[in-house]
This record gives C-alpha cells, sequence and structure tokens, in this order.
C-alpha cells in the first residue's frame, strides 16, 4: 500500500508538472514569418557527410534566395558524389580536414565552414533541410533580438509506422520542455536548440569559438544552445514550420536508431536532471497506456490519456502531411520510453561510420580556444 502511494503521489506531481509545461504554450511566441526584402547578408554553411541522395534540394532553394550571399558545402571526408553534386549546383566547396582527436565530426566540419564564411550572418543546415523562400531573411530579423536563432521545421514522414514512432518521440521532448518558442527563456541547463537550422552572428560566434567547446558532445546542438547561453547569449527556439521542412528519416527502423540515439540527450544532461525527465515519460505517457491495456487505468491516468490526445492533434502542425500514424502515436509510447531509457543508460557514439569515444555525462563544455586559427 505504502509502495502504491508514493507511486500515485509520483504520477500527481509529475502531472503537474507537464500541465504546467503545457500552459506555456498560451504565450509562446509567434511562428517565423517569411521575409523577402534581404538581398546578400547571408553566408549559409552545410556540413555534409556522404549526402548526394539528399543534398540537391537544401542547396537549390539557398542558391536561389536573394539573401544569401553564398552556400558552402563542408565535404567531410565523404566516400560518395557529395562534393560533385554540391559543385555542380553552384555552392562553393570546402574538403574538410582530416578529423582531429576529440572532435565530432559535425563541429569540426561546421568551425572549417564558419572560417571559409564571408557574411555577417552565418546560417547552418543540415543536408536533409529544405528551406523555403523567406526563411532567411527571417533568420536575419530575428537576429535584432537573439544572439542565436535555432528553427523548429515540419517534418516530413511518409509511413504510418514513421510517422507514429515520430510523433511519440516528439511528444516527449514537449513533456520534458514546453512547446517550442517559449516566451520566457529557460535557465541555461535547459536551453534547446535544432541543429538542423541555426543562424548566429559571425563575429561573436569566432571570438567564443563554440564549435571548438562543444567538440565532443554528440548532441552538438544542444551543447551550443547550453554553452553559449551560459556565457550571457541570447539564444532561442522559434516555430519555423512554415519556412522549413525536414526529411529526416526513411524508416521506422531509423526513426528508432536515430533519434533514439539523441532525444535523450545524455552527453549534456546532469544526472538528476536525466532521472527527472525519465520519471515525467514513465509516469504520464507509458503508465498510463500501460494500466489502460491491462485495463485498470485510474482517474488519473484516464486524465492523462486525453491530454496525450490533445497534444496529437496539436501536432498535426509539425509534420507537412499528417497522417493516421499521428493519432496512432499514443500507442507507442511505452516504446518510446523504453527507448529513451535505454538512451540514457547506454548512449550510442557512432554515426556516419565513426565511433567517437565516451564522454563524461553532462560534461561542461571546454573553455575558449584563444589559440585556434581564424
Amino acid at each position: 500500500m505504502k509502495w502504491t502511494t508514493a507511486l500515485g503521489l509520483a504520477q500527481a506531481a509529475a502531472a503537474v508538472t507537464v500541465g504546467a509545461r503545457l500552459a506555456r504554450g498560451r504565450r509562446r511566441r509567434p511562428p517565423l514569418a517569411p521575409v523577402h526584402h534581404v538581398t546578400g547578408a547571408v553566408s549559409v554553411v552545410v556540413p555534409a557527410r556522404n549526402e548526394e541522395l539528399r543534398i540537391a534540394p537544401c542547396l537549390s532553394v539557398a542558391l536561389a534566395d536573394p539573401a544569401v550571399a553564398e552556400v558552402i558545402v563542408v565535404d567531410d571526408e565523404s566516400t560518395d558524389a557529395t562534393a560533385r553534386v554540391a559543385a555542380g549546383l553552384g555552392a562553393k566547396v570546402v574538403r574538410g580536414e582530416p578529423l582531429p582527436p576529440g572532435w565530432v565530426g559535425k563541429q569540426w566540419a561546421l568551425r572549417q565552414g564558419l572560417a571559409a564564411a564571408g557574411g555577417q550572418v552565418i546560417v547552418t543546415l543540415d543536408a536533409d533541410a529544405r528551406p523555403r523562400p523567406g526563411l532567411f531573411g527571417a533568420l536575419v530579423a530575428a537576429l535584432d533580438e537573439f544572439d542565436l536563432v535555432s528553427a523548429g521545421p515540419r517534418f516530413v514522414c511518409e509511413g504510418t509506422a514513421e510517422q507514429a514512432l515520430h510523433a511519440s518521440f516528439l511528444a516527449t521532448l514537449v513533456y520534458r520542455f514546453g512547446p517550442i518558442g517559449p516566451a520566457c527563456p529557460p535557465s541555461p541547463r535547459r536551453a534547446l536548440a535544432n541543429g538542423q537550422c541555426m543562424a548566429f552572428r559571425r563575429a561573436p560566434m569566432l571570438e567564443a569559438d563554440a564549435f571548438s567547446r562543444v567538440r565532443g558532445h554528440m548532441t552538438d546542438d544542444v551543447a551550443l544552445a547550453r554553452t553559449l547561453a551560459a556565457d550571457g547569449w541570447r539564444p532561442t527556439f522559434l516555430d519555423a514550420g512554415d519556412l522549413l521542412h525536414v526529411d529526416m528519416h526513411e524508416s521506422f527502423g531509423e526513426v528508432w536508431r536515430e533519434w533514439g540515439r539523441s532525444l535523450p540527450l545524455a552527453d549534456v544532461t546532469g544526472p538528476a536532471w536525466k532521472a527527472a525527465d525519465l520519471s515525467v515519460v514513465w509516469l504520464t505517457t507509458a503508465l498510463p497506456a500501460l494500466r489502460l491495456l491491462t485495463g485498470r487505468p485510474t482517474r488519473l491516468d484516464l486524465g492523462l490519456l486525453a491530454i496525450r490526445l490533445l497534444l496529437t492533434c496539436a501536432l498535426r502542425g509539425s509534420y507537412v502531411r499528417p497522417g493516421p500514424g499521428l493519432a496512432l502515436s499514443p500507442l507507442l509510447d511505452l516504446a518510446t520510453a523504453v527507448r529513451l531509457t535505454q538512451g540514457t543508460l547506454r548512449p550510442v557514439r557512432t554515426w556516419r561510420g565513426r565511433t567517437y569515444p565516451r564522454l563524461i555525462s553532462g560534461a561542461r563544455p571546454a573553455p575558449p580556444d584563444r589559440s585556434a586559427g581564424r
């Protein structure tokens, strides 16, 4: 009885926490709106490793945008035709130097791209990003208020099972951090960012040498935002669904493997917060689903399931073509909780054929490397 009472109290506390986070959605910042009047202010940097099949749609739109002065593709030792495809489209290709010890490939590529860029404003894009007209001008405008702008996209998920699992993972982010675009900035330890699309001014980023300071993190985007927020920068994470689409994964298995690797945020989160985040996910999504399956849900479980269904409706705007997978996503919440736990306890440090040394969990970023070449 005591154990049951303690579990009920813990679930009630987790429900209050989730309710408070979801309530922030009433005071979110508006989504990014297209801005078309900016001319030649932006250098776009795309780190790319074996992306010949996905990079063309990203580069074509960026090269055609009047706000973009140059598009730089940093070819990170690709073994396919990434560099040839990029050059053929008109991008400037930087041949990436060999990866130094202690660096993760993306940060090393971005640091080289930043050094090669000439624009005052830098926008970094992943090769699977699909920018839309007006995105780059909108990012430039947002930098009038913020120091680091990260854009939340609309996702391309074609398969029913793929979309169901993706939406289940996405729901855990909302439960842990609240909706995108919070009106009040979170503490540096809870800042979020999306590395698929970020914008910042070149000179301050060179001075901070931030890519060097987060060089060993697999969760590089969140590590970057938290590092700079701790330095006093003003990062923000804004909804850009009308201006940015991303085609991240091609199958259920790839979502399970890749998002299950990154969403635990294992290498940027301390042990106490990891335990708290997992508790929220288990108590408010997995436990109600498990009790419903066994035919023994409590009234609190039913209330939490109703909230989860309402969130499912709200997440429709996060997908280019929301389908039946979105409605089915709560059925996978138990599996998602298991995957997040696995990714937290046994983080994977392998990506694109490279395996990186283990980083101390929640490790603080390195100080700026003032001796680094510019």
